[in-house]
């Protein structure tokens, strides 16, 4: 067999594929895929992917114009109550296609399935889990920020953007969504019916392709490792700088609860009656000054969690989107593909028993399946090519989006210098106001005395 242009193979092929699947995989995933068929061979519909010009295989996307492709926000809506339980809805907005439609979790999965039966050779991201009983309101918001980064990565991802599937999930307002979905997608097969490219795949592929598979996979493997670090580090200094935040206001309301105690002072502590209240009328003010430390700690943590910890869980789901797909390559088409050649060898084996036991219908049976299984046995050989120039293809598009490292960092180091920057403006107005806490021998007001005024460390 070889793995160059053909011509588009007998409809029984299909039914060959089909038994191959239902005698040895009988528990075969729903969305196993469709054979191209003789009457494919029609003129291509409007939407259907053609032949770009030069070398197809090269993407030459920029981080740039991939965001640019759409921008779409993802926002939690109060919960309402169904028959049962309640449910969450989302409002989804696109810059794109400029509309504002209303989703359930139901709608994204069924979404996201449509994407893996028409696009089974590309980065489909993973959908966040189904909401457990009993989730709190921390689950939900973390769902929302993963169905968001789930919709952005789906909707500037090149091939994905330009489908119907997904402007009906942008745009279609009216009811039963699903349903409109699925019918959208029952009019065209999978990507490999519908590119033009797919049978002479083979022909764009470089001689070593396997071994840059292998490559790619291990490369991704260890940036997912890394990045994996990173955001968890991210996400701890964030989430101190939150509980900082909350230490500081605590830290000023026990001021000011001390500054206004009431207790009448005894008689033991009459000499310095003075001291005391002018300690307390000072102590009731610095509340104020770490109430906007507190903001301002906050304020960090939460910019700190949007422009850093979000981006780098958007592109660890890309990476793991295409870790997935390697492992699709490998149990899907991969192993059809070998399988499918274990049955070809089984028949072989099968039509030479049954022509020296001297049975002409058994053999002509056993021939006209050979025939069969050799076509089934070609579209899997195109598919795995398919597969693997679609891999060549998406490896290219982590790679466009590595340049996201560069605008992580500098949102990190942004924050970082803005959030100290606001504190130490903070704690400098805050100093003067200690000098009224310290009353010296003379009923002075006298700052404490640092190291470096002269004290002897002994």
């Amino acid at each position: 067999m070889t793995g160059g242009a053909m011509d588009p193979l007998p409809a029984a092929a299909v039914t060959a594929a089909a038994e191959a699947e239902a005698d040895e995989e009988a528990d075969a995933p729903a969305a196993d895929l469709p054979m191209p068929q003789a009457s494919e061979g029609r003129d291509p519909e409007p939407g259907r992917m053609q032949v770009p010009q030069g070398n197809p295989l090269l993407l030459a996307h920029t981080l740039q114009e991939l965001l640019a492709r759409d921008s779409v926000q993802v926002e939690l809506i109060p919960e309402k109550k169904g028959l049962f339980l309640k449910h969450v809805e989302y409002e989804v907005s696109s810059q794109r296609f400029k509309s504002c439609v209303y989703r359930r979790y139901n709608d994204f999965v069924v979404f996201h399935e449509l994407l893996l039966q028409k696009f089974p050779y590309r980065m489909v991201p993973a959908l966040p889990p189904k909401r457990m009983l009993g989730a709190d309101r921390e689950f939900i918001e973390g769902r929302r920020r993963a169905l968001k980064r789930f919709v952005n990565l789906v909707a500037r991802h090149p091939p994905f953007s330009e489908d119907v599937v997904l402007k009906l999930f942008l745009s279609f307002s009216g009811p039963d969504v699903q349903s409109r979905l699925k019918e959208a997608a029952q009019c065209t097969g999978d990507e490999f019916l519908t590119c033009k490219l797919a049978p002479r795949a083979k022909d764009f592929l470089p001689a070593d392709v396997q071994t840059q598979f292998a490559l790619s996979r291990e490369l991704i493997r260890n940036v997912y490792n890394s990045f994996h670090k990173l955001r968890d580090r991210a996400e701890r200094m964030a989430s101190r700088a939150i509980d900082n935040a909350a230490d500081l206001l605590t830290f000023g309301k026990e001021l000011s609860a001390l500054g206004s105690d009431t207790t009448p002072l005894p008689s033991w502590a009459a000499l310095h009656s003075s001291t005391w209240g002018s300690l307390k009328q000072a102590l009731k003010g610095l509340s104020v000054e770490f109430a906007v430390l507190a903001d301002k700690a906050a304020q960090q943590g939460r910019q700190e969690e949007s422009d850093v910890v979000e981006k780098l869980n958007l592109f660890l789901d890309l990476l793991q989107s295409y870790k997935d797909l390697c492992e699709r390559h490998e149990k899907g088409v991969l192993h059809r593909h070998q399988r499918a050649l274990r049955k070809y060898s089984l028949m072989k084996r099968q039509m030479s028993a049954a022509a020296h036991g001297h049975e002409p219908e058994s053999v002509e049976q056993l021939e006209s399946r050979i025939v069969e299984q050799e076509n089934a046995i070609q579209t899997m050989e195109l598919r795995n090519h398919f597969s693997l120039y679609c891999l060549h293809q998406e490896m290219q598009l982590v790679h466009a989006y590595l340049p996201l490292t560069s605008h992580i960092l500098g949102a990190f180091v942004n924050s970082q210098i803005q959030g100290h920057k606001e504190m130490s403006k903070v704690w400098n107005d805050l100093k003067p106001k200690l000098h009224c806490l310290f009353v010296g021998p003379s009923s002075t007001l006298t700052p404490p005395r640092s190291p470096r005024d002269g004290l002897s460390p002994h």
